[in-house]
C-alpha cells in the first residue's frame, strides 16, 4: 500500500521511525553498542489488528463510564507496578536503544511520577465548569469534558517509556482508550506497557499495543472508530499523519523536530551556565527534541563560556551505557548516527571549527564522540539543521536583538533556554522567543504541572498539565431549562 505515509522515509530524521524497519525489514531489539540483533518480533496481521480495533472500541463503551476514583486506582497500581520493576525496565531500554542506565532508571520513575500526577489530579483538571445560568436563560449552563474514544499514538524510540505515558496517563484517565504503534526499535518497551496496565487492572482493550510498520498506520487512522492521533517524531511524520488525519477530520496532536537555541548574556552566571549546557546538550546521548542544540553566547562572555563549554563536553565518558561511570552510549540506530556524521562533515568542509571531538568512534556499535563546532555560517546544513545526537554549534553574538533575531532564526520553535540576570533582558526573551517553552536560567524540561509542546514546524497541541488532559476530550456546553 503506498499512500502518504510511505513518504516518511524521506528525509524522516532520527526521530522518525527508522525506515530501515518500514520497509519491510524486521520488527527488532538491536543493541546498538553492539550493533547485535538479539530478537525479532512478527509483526501483527491485518486480522489482528482489525480484533485490536475493534476489542479497544468496545472497551470504550464501558471504561468511559467508569468513575475517576476507579481509574486513579488503577493507574496508581500501574505506577506502583513500574517503579517495584524500574531496573528491569531500565535495563531493557537501554539494551533497546542506548541510553545510559542511569538515565533510563529516571526515564521510568518520571513515568511513575506521571502517572501519579493524573490519578490525583484528574477529576478536577476535568471538572463541569458552570457559568452564569442567568446570561442564556438557563436553570442551568456548564461546559463538560467528555472523552473521544480510541486514540493512536505514533511514538519515537528516544523516550521510549515517558513519550507513551505522557500521553497515556491523561487519555485514560479522561475516559479514552490508546493504542500504540511504536518505533519498531522498541519493541519490548512497547509490549511492556500495554502489559503493564493490564497488570494494573485496566480491561483487556484499554491499551492496546500495535507491531506495525509504518505503511500499516494509514487505514488505522482512517477507521472510523479510532478518533484522534497524538504523534512524537518528524516534521515529515507530523505532515503524513496531519493529512490523513485532516481528510478525515479527526484531532490530532504533533510534537516534532526542535533545534533549541541556548543564550548566554553577559549578566548570567557563565560557569554555571557552561555546566548545565553540556547536561542540557547530551541528555539521552543527545537524542532529544528539547536539547539545547544552538549555543548563542554574547561576545563579552563567549570566551570564557566556550572553555568552560568545550572543557566539559570533552570531559565526557563514552561507553557502554550499561556501565554506571558512563556518560554517553551510543546512538539508537546506525542511520541516526550517519546523520550526525553527515552534518558534522558538511560543516567542517565548509571552514567550521571542530573545538572538540568530531568523529565517530572506532569499534562495535554507534557511538560518537561528544563536539562542539564553531564558526558556524548560515551556508552551512548545521547552522539550522536539529541535529540528533551530542553535537553542539557555538554562535558568537553582540547585543540582545540579535541573540533574539538568532535564536528564533529556524522553522523550529520547541523550547529554547536564555541565561541572565537582567530582568528587562528576561522580560524580552520571554516576550519574543517564538517557542512552546522559555526556559530562564535553566535547562528545557518537561513538568507534569506544565504545557509541553512546540510553535512553528515544532507542532501543535499541548501534553500534560491541564491543557494535555483536555487535548482529546470533547468539549461540549451543557443548557438545562
Amino acid at each position: 500500500m503506498g499512500g502518504v505515509l510511505s513518504r516518511w522515509c524521506l528525509r524522516a530524521g532520527p526521530k522518525a521511525l527508522d525506515s530501515r524497519y518500514d520497509q519491510g525489514m524486521a520488527i527488532a531489539t538491536q543493541n546498538p553498542a553492539t550493533g547485535e540483533t538479539l530478537q525479532t518480533f512478527d509483526a501483527h496481521s491485518p486480522q489482528q489488528v482489525e480484533e485490536a480495533i475493534t476489542r479497544a472500541h468496545a472497551t470504550f463503551q464501558t471504561w468511559r463510564t467508569t468513575s475517576f476514583a476507579h481509574r486513579a486506582q488503577l493507574m496508581i497500581k500501574a505506577a506502583e507496578l513500574l517503579e517495584a520493576e524500574n531496573e528491569s525496565i531500565a535495563r531493557i531500554m537501554t539494551l533497546e536503544m542506548g541510553k545510559t542506565l542511569k538515565s533510563a532508571r529516571g526515564e521510568a520513575a518520571k513515568c511513575a511520577k506521571g502517572m501519579r500526577y493524573y490519578a490525583e489530579n484528574a477529576e478536577a483538571l476535568l471538572a463541569d465548569e458552570p457559568v452564569d445560568a442567568s446570561l442564556v436563560g438557563a436553570k442551568q449552563a456548564y461546559t463538560r469534558y467528555a472523552p473521544l474514544g480510541i486514540v493512536l499514538a505514533i511514538m519515537p524510540w528516544n523516550f521510549p517509556l515517558w513519550q507513551v505515558v505522557r500521553f497515556a496517563a491523561p487519555a485514560l484517565m479522561a475516559g479514552n482508550v490508546g493504542m500504540l504503534k511504536h518505533a519498531s526499535n522498541v519493541p519490548q518497551c512497547a509490549l511492556y506497557l500495554e502489559d503493564l496496565f493490564l497488570r494494573a487492572g485496566f480491561p483487556q482493550g484499554a491499551f492496546t499495543t500495535l507491531l506495525v510498520g509504518a505503511r500499516e498506520v494509514e487505514p488505522i487512522l482512517r477507521d472510523p472508530r479510532v478518533r484522534a492521533a497524538t504523534l512524537t517524531g518528524s516534521e515529515p511524520a507530523g505532515q503524513s499523519v496531519a493529512a490523513i488525519c485532516g481528510d478525515e477530520i479527526k484531532k490530532t496532536v504533533l510534537e516534532l523536530g526542535g533545534s533549541d537555541p541556548y543564550i548566554v548574556m553577559p549578566s548570567a552566571d557563565v560557569e554555571k551556565a557552561a555546566s548545565v549546557a553540556v547536561m542540557a546538550r547530551c541528555q539521552n546521548n543527545g537524542q532529544s527534541c528539547i536539547a539545547a542544540k544552538r549555543f548563542i553566547v554574547h561576545a563579552d562572555v563567549y570566551d570564557q563560556f566556550a572553555a568552560a563549554f568545550v572543557a566539559g563536553m570533552a570531559a565526557l565518558k563514552i561507553g557502554d551505557p550499561m556501565d554506571e561511570d558512563t556518560d554517553i552510549g551510543p546512538l539508537a540506530t546506525q542511520s541516526g548516527r550517519t546523520d550526525v556524521e553527515v552534518l558534522v562533515n558538511d560543516a567542517r568542509d565548509k571552514g567550521a571549527s571542530i573545538l572538540c571531538g568530531g568523529k565517530s568512534v572506532d569499534g562495535p556499535g554507534w557511538f560518537y564522540e561528544p563536539t562542539v563546532v564553531g564558526d558556524l555560517q548560515p551556508h552551512m546544513d548545521m547552522y539550522a539543521d536539529e541535529v540528533f545526537g551530542p553535537v553542539a554549534g557555538l554562535y558568537k553574538i553582540y547585543s540582545l536583538d540579535e541573540a533574539i533575531e538568532l535564536g528564533n532564526g529556524t522553522a523550529f520553535g520547541l523550547g529554547s533556554n536564555a541565561w541572565t540576570n537582567d530582568e528587562a533582558e528576561q522580560e524580552r526573551f520571554i516576550r519574543d522567543l517564538d517557542a512552546g517553552t522559555v526556559t530562564i536560567n535553566g535547562m528545557t524540561t518537561s513538568y507534569n504541572e506544565l504545557p509541553f509542546g512546540g510553535a512553528k514546524r515544532s507542532g501543535y497541541g499541548r501534553e500534560l498539565s491541564a491543557h494535555g488532559i483536555k487535548e482529546f476530550c470533547s468539549i461540549k456546553a451543557i443548557w438545562v431549562g
